[in-house]
């Protein structure tokens, strides 16, 4: 997916995956007891700064903060813009 979006410097933009529809017993979750997720794949990537070269890179699972990020919609689709320092971890 070609998004038309360049973050800049050392920002990148997420698509959170889908929040558990269910437990692991088998109940469903009603939508106003879901919690935000926090896993998304990475759609696109700055170039960094001179100081920090960027880690992430385009596709790559990553873990990041419950309430971190500012988020857009783009072309019908949700997404999430952070800097690379608000990441936990790369899956």
């Amino acid at each position: 997916m070609a998004l038309n979006i360049q973050p800049l410097s050392d920002r990148v933009v997420i698509e959170p995956m889908a929040a558990e529809q269910k437990t692991a017993s088998g109940l469903y979750i009603p939508d106003t007891a879901k919690e935000k997720p926090q896993q998304g794949k990475v759609v696109a990537v700055g170039k960094g700064t001179k100081k920090h070269d960027m880690t992430v890179k385009i596709g790559d699972t990553v873990l990041y903060g419950k309430y971190s990020g500012t988020e857009l919609k783009l072309e019908g689709s949700d997404y999430l813009i952070m800097r690379e320092d608000d990441i936990l971890a790369i899956v």
